[in-house]
């Protein structure tokens, strides 16, 4: 079974890049603090993460450094010869799905980019009981 889950925040923002095919990817890093017994010092893995398609347009387009991940995948590993001519090997997860780990309120709001509209259009509701939500 390879089966990965990660909790841990973004050490970059995620670039959105294409294949010479034209499909969407993106590789970005997550660090991940491991669990220590009380008094010990904090440790972090810093872990890389590829995604694919709709999924990477999705992490690029609403994920920024710092922001809190949620993740499950699996680990792929390879290997390539660098530019000195020696064999490298390579771990990376691949990203199967990704949720949010921040609220609403915590992720950052670029108000200028907020624009109110004007509300003389809309009537307040009145609060029915009976209403089934």
């Amino acid at each position: 079974m390879n089966n990965v889950q990660l909790i841990g925040r973004l050490t970059a923002d995620p670039e959105l890049r294409h294949t010479q095919s034209g499909t969407a990817c993106t590789r970005f890093n997550v660090a991940v603090d491991r669990r220590v017994k009380q008094g010990e010092e904090k440790q972090t893995d810093f872990i890389t993460v590829v995604a694919w398609q709709q999924r990477a347009e999705f992490i690029c387009k609403y994920f920024t450094k710092g922001q809190r991940i949620a993740l499950t995948g699996r680990i792929q590993t390879g290997s390539y010869i660098d530019s000195e001519g020696k064999k490298r090997s390579t771990f990376d997860v691949m990203a199967e799905n990704v949720e949010f780990c921040d609220s609403k309120n915590s992720q950052k709001t670029d108000t200028k980019s907020i624009e109110v509209e004007n509300t003389a259009d809309f009537e307040q509701v009145p609060d029915d009981k009976d209403l089934p939500f």
